[in-house]
């Protein structure tokens, strides 16, 4: 009986998943051609498959949609999701905050993002004034906020690298596509991601400022997928069988990219030409690779800048899961 009543006690302080592996597994994923690992996922039954040669059972997966690093940060720390898609900079900032009780699962690889402009006077940020409104998915956390930081510091000096904040604009890319292409909008260049990007810049009117490329190489890795130190150790299994179902996504997409965007359009009800969507996903700027690269680009950045007390190395930052096998 007291040995009841112990778990009874243990089962309010600390949840059922502290207990074992979860039945529903909850993943945040964003819009765009980044999310084509979990649709390659979803059409296979990849996550069922292995959790089923793991000794899970039957598994059921949801995923919620976010934009922007601040909420897919808040759903993490909040329980909404157990495993978080977002880019490198917020889960950086998240990482130090949480005292590296975050970290990441795997890179979700890198992908180009690009500054463009309706403006025809912007030709550098040299030229942005305070008229001009730029879009991005989170002001001052996101990736794209991050990289206008850097740029801005080697523009103007790392004292100045805060120079342009005040003229961003926290919109998703479906919602930024929309408003830069409308002539009455007050938002006049967007710090977007693909194929967003790629769709604004076949207006006439629209044009690119620099791209990631530019800023920190173009063999940078720009996502990231974390979770908590308690889901990690509480979840062995499943983590490895994101892991195993993550990396044959990947390894499909990279094999059968047409059949890959023919998916994509299909699920997503993409209305974008196949062949646009194709090129990007081709380009050699892009990739799903979970093995990370460059991430110190940015911690250095964050560290030096004050907006993190502590310094990290790449292996800091990741979990030992990835490590344990071949993962490329």
């Amino acid at each position: 009986m007291r040995k009841l009543f112990l778990s009874f006690v243990l089962l309010a302080l600390f949840g059922v998943e502290a207990f074992g592996e979860v039945s529903v597994f909850k993943i945040s994923r964003q819009y765009g051609l980044g999310t084509l690992p979990f649709l390659v996922i979803n059409e296979n039954n990849l996550f069922q498959k292995y959790a089923k040669e793991a000794g899970l059972g039957d598994i059921k997966v949801e995923y919620l949609t976010l934009t922007g690093g601040a909420a897919t940060n808040e759903a993490l720390l909040s329980g909404s999701v157990h495993i978080n898609t977002n880019g490198v900079a917020p889960f950086v900032r998240l990482w130090d905050k949480t005292k590296g009780k975050v970290k990441a699962i795997a890179a979700s690889g890198k992908s180009r993002v690009s500054l463009v402009t309706s403006n025809p006077n912007v030709k550098s940020i040299r030229d942005f004034t305070e008229n001009d409104r730029i879009a991005l998915p989170a002001a001052k956390v996101s990736l794209q906020s991050l990289i206008l930081q850097i740029a801005a510091a080697k523009e103007f000096g790392i004292k100045n690298y805060d120079k342009l904040d005040h003229l961003t604009v926290s919109l998703g890319n479906p919602d930024a596509l929309i408003s830069i292409t409308s002539p009455k909008s007050e938002i006049t260049a967007h710090f977007g991601q693909e194929p967003f990007v790629s769709v604004e810049l076949q207006h006439p009117n629209i044009h690119t400022v620099l791209t990631s490329n530019d800023i920190v190489g173009k063999d940078t890795t720009s996502g990231i997928y974390s979770t908590t130190q308690e889901f990690y150790d509480n979840n062995p299994k499943l983590i490895r069988v994101f892991l195993r179902a993550i990396n044959e996504a990947t390894n499909w997409i990279e094999s059968h990219p047409k059949e890959a965007i023919d998916l994509y359009i299909r699920v997503e009800k993409s209305k974008e030409s196949p062949e646009l969507l194709l090129s990007v996903l081709q380009r050699d700027d892009a990739d799903f690779k979970l093995r990370p690269s460059n991430l110190t680009k940015y911690s250095d950045f964050l560290y030096e800048t004050g907006a993190i007390k502590s310094k990290p190395t790449q292996r800091d930052l990741f979990f030992d899961a990835l490590f344990e096998t071949d993962y490329k």
